[in-house]
């Protein structure tokens, strides 16, 4: 699932592991994400946002729209499907001793 504005994360690598916050802004130009308790001080005393590449945070909390439910929804039904593949039921065990 993409990160989003508004998602809740939680840090993974690089200088911030382990800290939590919500994403501020995504900046795709750069391919980073800007999270709200992770900021750095500047020279003149100022603080800025520190980017992070998105496969370095894990999404603990999603803003859920109706897009990204049917999103849900589809991968949560098709990992049902898959469920049964593969496996071999004592019925079928018992059809094929028959033949």
């Amino acid at each position: 699932m993409p990160v989003r504005k508004d998602d809740e994360v939680i840090v993974k690598r690089g200088a911030f592991k382990g800290r939590e916050g919500k994403v501020t802004a995504c900046y795709r130009l750069k391919w980073v994400i800007h999270i709200d308790k992770v900021n750095r001080e500047k020279a003149n005393g100022s603080t800025v946002a520190v980017g992070i590449h998105p496969s370095n945070v894990e999404i603990t909390k999603l803003k859920l729209t109706h897009h990204r439910k049917a999103i849900l929804e589809r991968k949560d039904r098709s990992s049902k499907s898959d469920k049964g593949k593969g496996k071999i039921s004592a019925a079928d065990k018992a059809m094929q001793q028959m033949d």
